[in-house]
């Protein structure tokens, strides 16, 4: 089968292209045909034979101040261009979407569409839902000056993304994400998807308020490596706390950090690197390693008695949680998104209030002064088997050729 990824991001840039590239790479030695659509970038690491490939767009830093840069984002006239160029040199079967809104844009489906219509070849589209983009502008459903977690505008309407100025606390960006948003609400354009991979039940909850996407989603929780699973020993126990990932206040790092701060006698690691990262360097019982990755990750989550994941926002079907129950690792975590679909309350880990510093302090003094608690915990993650990318890529082809 000749499969055409898309994705905004054609380098290493986080979780979805991460996703990506390995499911990718899985789908080849599976003996599928794999191509890739994105942006061009000096550090893309994957493409297509045609080379074709759109202007590369920050919408995250800037200023909007070009004077057709606004339509760019709602509607791009160039990624329709491009990606036929993809599709009559590569011809596939299907078209994987990912991260696809403001940089690509949702004209490319209409360009998919329009290359099926035009040669009778039959091209099934899917989409993995990283983030709860097609219902809420700014993806995380989270009202950015306040914190306030928001489903406004799955109830109210997409204009609420402008009033509260939820894209990077500009108006006018707002005003764009609101625009395309609502266009492609009214035009139905996602009913042309056929079918949607939610990575957990919470995103499936949320994107099945859209009518144009019911009976069309299915969770399929994501995958991580064959080389995580497998557990510890009782000497792989060290004496400390783990926290990794982004140093932000989205991920509740000034709540973990209040708490941190209360149990001096409690050594944390953090591993990770944000915008945080000076408050993090202040706390005395808390050494940062800063950002780890593959083995070095691994053996850092291993040693620890529990990790700790305190967001504060919708978490879809964090990584990191996967990879710390799979390290035999324990997890304290916030009860919010795909979260709890992971932690079995009282099993192989404990779930809080989210934003409670009272409730998350007394849960990290009883597990640190109760091994045996952290021993049972540690034998419960043993035993949640997540799917490796292999088995995740044979589920998926399952689900793709019954469309």
């Amino acid at each position: 089968m000749r499969v055409l990824m898309v994705n905004k991001f054609l380098f290493e840039n986080g979780g979805s292209e991460t996703y990506v590239f390995t499911l990718g790479k899985q789908l080849e030695q599976d003996g599928h045909e794999v191509q890739y659509f994105g942006m061009e970038h000096p550090n893309r690491v994957v493409g297509n034979r045609a080379g074709a490939y759109t202007p590369s767009m920050d919408f995250h830093t800037g200023k909007l101040s070009k004077i057709f840069y606004p339509f760019q984002i709602i509607y791009s006239q160039a990624a329709r261009k491009k990606i036929r160029s993809v599709l009559e040199d590569f011809s596939p079967d299907v078209v994987h979407l990912n991260n696809f809104n403001f940089q690509l844009t949702p004209s490319i489906i209409y360009e998919i569409k329009k290359y099926e219509k035009d040669t009778g070849n039959r091209v099934k589209i899917i989409y993995t839902a990283h983030d709860t983009q097609l219902v809420c502008p700014n993806h995380l459903m989270r009202i950015p000056d306040t914190g306030e977690l928001c489903q406004k505008c799955l109830e109210d309407g997409f204009f609420e993304c402008a009033r509260h100025s939820c894209i990077h606390g500009s108006r006018l960006k707002s005003l764009c994400a609101y625009f395309e948003a609502e266009l492609y609400r009214r035009l139905k354009t996602y009913r042309y998807i056929d079918c949607v991979i939610c990575p957990s039940l919470f995103m499936e909850e949320q994107l099945k308020t859209r009518k144009e996407l019911l009976g069309k989603t299915r969770v399929l929780h994501n995958f991580i490596s064959a080389d995580v699973q497998g557990g510890k020993t009782d000497s792989d126990f060290g004496e400390y706390v783990v926290y990794f990932g982004r140093f932000s206040e989205e991920k509740g790092i000034h709540t973990l950090l209040k708490v941190c701060n209360a149990l001096p006698h409690i050594p944390f690691i953090f591993a990770g690197t944000g915008p945080l990262e000076d408050q993090v360097n202040q706390i005395r019982n808390i050494k940062n390693v800063g950002f780890q990755k593959g083995e070095d990750l691994f053996s850092l989550i291993r040693g620890a008695k529990f990790s700790i994941i305190p967001s504060e926002c919708y978490e879809n079907c964090p990584f990191s949680v996967m990879e710390s129950i799979a390290c035999g690792t324990p997890v304290v975590g916030s009860r919010i998104g795909g979260i709890p679909e992971l932690i079995e309350d009282g099993k192989n880990g404990k779930l809080f209030s989210v934003g409670n510093e009272k409730e998350l302090k007394k849960i990290v003094e009883e597990l640190w002064n109760d091994p045996q608690q952290i021993s049972d915990y540690s034998k419960a993650c043993c035993e949640r088997k997540f799917d490796t990318v292999a088995s995740y890529s044979e589920k998926l082809m399952e689900l793709i050729e019954q469309i």
